[in-house]
């Protein structure tokens, strides 16, 4: 593949002068390999963590050179990270962004640059200008849990409370699926965003079991949040709210195993990691049989397929 590392574009030749920055905010893992990728993770999380981790560890071993940065859930930061990486005239971009919305300034800004552009976790309506992606069913991940809702409500009328995530992100194709695949026998009483932080999800929990005391089960768009949302639950002594939450790490399966949560969508970030950079080289090499949209297997893990899970994030 080496000549995937000169054969490219002209646009970016005038960058090459500040190529060597050092970029705030931004991590390298460098071991010489003849192709380059820049990766801009969306958030500090645990699925971002592990993301990174995939990433990088795919990268070492296909002898990539991978460039990180992080956005911390800003859509200009993202945009400032973008170009960084342009500046630094790698052969491609992966992309987790903060916000959907935000993907058509970054794809350009990459396209003007000469620079395709891999997402993971979502793609955009127009594939048009993007290489590829390593595609999360956002809104089936949501679909799953309220479908085992559905099952345990078993016709009894329910409320049920939403703590999303961080508006206008990810978290908005979840909860989309989760409230549109609701029995009519359930109803969404509250719905707060939890910004992806345990801390902010606790204090909205708290709220919400005040004001609704005989609250019957939580969707929660991350398993982080999730095990939060539980400690508030259970502190106000609504231990019989069921909830259901998002991702599959270790410690959301073990709290399913244990009874803290109810069930959890497993979306491995180690899979879309290793899928991304997978694919990417591939498709800049011009492989066959390689997909441009991926879909990452989902799988909906309660106690009674606890072994099903796939393994999260890389050892």
């Amino acid at each position: 593949m080496k000549h995937l590392a000169h054969a490219r574009r002209t646009a970016a030749v005038s960058l090459a002068g500040v190529a060597a920055l050092v970029l705030a905010g931004c991590g390298a893992q460098d071991d010489g390999g003849s192709v380059s990728l820049g990766f801009v993770n969306g958030s500090t999380t645990h699925f971002h963590t592990c993301l990174l981790h995939a990433v990088e560890e795919e990268a070492q071993r296909t002898d990539v050179t991978v460039y990180s940065a992080n956005s911390k859930q800003d859509a200009g930061t993202e945009l400032s990270n973008i170009e960084d990486m342009i500046a630094r005239n790698v052969d491609a971009l992966i992309v987790q962004t903060v916000n959907v919305d935000a993907l058509e300034g970054d794809i350009a800004k990459a396209k003007g640059a000469g620079i395709p552009v891999y997402l993971t976790s979502v793609a955009t309506d127009d594939m048009a200008d993007v290489l590829g992606a390593a595609v999360v069913d956002l809104k089936k991940v949501g679909a799953l849990d309220a479908g085992w809702i559905a099952e345990d409500a078993a016709g009894k009328k329910v409320t049920v409370g939403v703590v999303a995530g961080a508006p206008g992100a990810a978290s908005d194709l979840l909860v989309g699926g989760f409230e549109d695949a609701l029995p009519v026998n359930a109803k969404v009483v509250a719905n707060q965003p939890g910004m992806f932080n345990p801390v902010k999800a606790q204090d909205v929990a708290e709220n919400m079991i005040q004001a609704h005391p005989d609250l019957d089960y939580a969707f929660v768009a991350n398993e982080e949040m999730a095990l939060a949302v539980r400690k508030a639950f259970d502190a106000a002594g609504a231990e019989d709210v069921r909830i259901v939450s998002v991702n599959g790490t270790e410690e959301g399966v073990a709290a399913v195993k244990d009874g803290r949560l109810s069930a959890t969508v497993a979306n491995s970030a180690a899979t879309i990691g290793q899928t991304a950079v997978r694919s990417t080289l591939g498709l800049l090499d011009g492989e066959q049989g390689v997909d441009k949209i991926a879909d990452i297997p989902l799988v909906l893990v309660t106690r009674e397929n606890l072994s099903e899970a796939p393994q999260y994030c890389p050892k």
